[in-house]
Formats: C-alpha cells, sequence, structure tokens
C-alpha cells in the first residue's frame, strides 16, 4: 500500500432519490436520514484512501441550508482532505436537484474518521495524502485550524496549545 495518495482518489459521489419513508410531515428530507447519508459516503471516502475499515470519530458543524423536498434527488460528494496520524478529515457536500434540473447547494461538513487495523481493531496509520488542485490545497491547509479546534471542544487540547489558532487570533 502507498504510503501517500492524492486526494481525487477517495473521492466518492453517492445519489439518492428523497421517498416518503425520508421525510418529514413537512414533506422535506429528515436531518437525520441527511446526515445517515453524509456519514456513509464520507466513511466511503475514508475506507478508500485508507484501504482499512474506519469509524466516526466527529462530525462538524452541520446546518440545514435549504429544505430538499419530496421527490428531489441528492447527490453527496465527500474526498479526503488531510490525514494525520490515525485520523483523517473528509469533507461532504450535499446538492438537491429537482425534476427541472436545478442544483442546489443544501450542505457542507468535515467529518472525522479514525482508520482501525482489520485484525485488531485498534487505530491505525492513514496513508498522507496529496492535495492537487487550488481548492483541495486551500481545504489541506485550513484542516489543522479545523482539527485544533475540535480537539479544543472536544476538551483534549489546551486553547494555549493551539499553534494553529494563535495566528488567526494574535
Amino acid at each position: 500500500m502507498s504510503s501517500t495518495k492524492k486526494v481525487k482518489d477517495s473521492h466518492t459521489i453517492m445519489t439518492q432519490l428523497i421517498m416518503p419513508n425520508d421525510t418529514n410531515h413537512l414533506g422535506n428530507l429528515m436531518g437525520g436520514v441527511m446526515m445517515r447519508w453524509m456519514d456513509i459516503v464520507c466513511a466511503l471516502s475514508a475506507m478508500r484512501h485508507c484501504n482499512t475499515p474506519v469509524v466516526t470519530a466527529a462530525v462538524d458543524h452541520i446546518s440545514f441550508q435549504q429544505p430538499i423536498d419530496l421527490g428531489s434527488m441528492i447527490t453527496l460528494e465527500g474526498f479526503v482532505t488531510r490525514t494525520f496520524r490515525t485520523s483523517l478529515e473528509v469533507f461532504v457536500e450535499v446538492y438537491s436537484e429537482d425534476l427541472k434540473g436545478t442544483k442546489t447547494k443544501c450542505n457542507d461538513a468535515f467529518f472525522t474518521f479514525v482508520s482501525l487495523d482489520e485484525d485488531t481493531k485498534r487505530p491505525s496509520k492513514a496513508p498522507g495524502i496529496i492535495p492537487e488542485s487550488k481548492r483541495e490545497k486551500e481545504l489541506f491547509e485550513g484542516a489543522l485550524r479545523r482539527r485544533d479546534l475540535r480537539l479544543i471542544m472536544a476538551g483534549r487540547m489546551d486553547p494555549k496549545s493551539a499553534d494553529h489558532l494563535k495566528k488567526i487570533f494574535s
């Protein structure tokens, strides 16, 4: 297995049709259903990158920017933005599409996964990542700040130790 992979190698697209069982009493996609699908597409991206089982460790802020109507199609696109020792960050975007072909961005979020050894189910080293496009490089650079914020919010890092955030606030 390669010690580094390109971002594009983890790119995963999933499309769903919004059915009655997926909606709330207003006829819109239920948030929990969308979060489940986001978790799945991100897990697939992480597994493609690591070639190992993965588990969800964290999900950053999710806001529901646009309602998604019954009968709409949604496309979820995920890819790995950066890896750390055993964890990796995955970015996901959600777009809805109506029957007229109008596409609307409805959501995005960052998920963090941990790569697991298939036999022991213990954390294992995640391969490095090579960003190529301008957007991939921007997301790669921002991942250090997002990681510091996640660790502070989880109580696993003292804010005074967040070197990547000091640059922003000083």
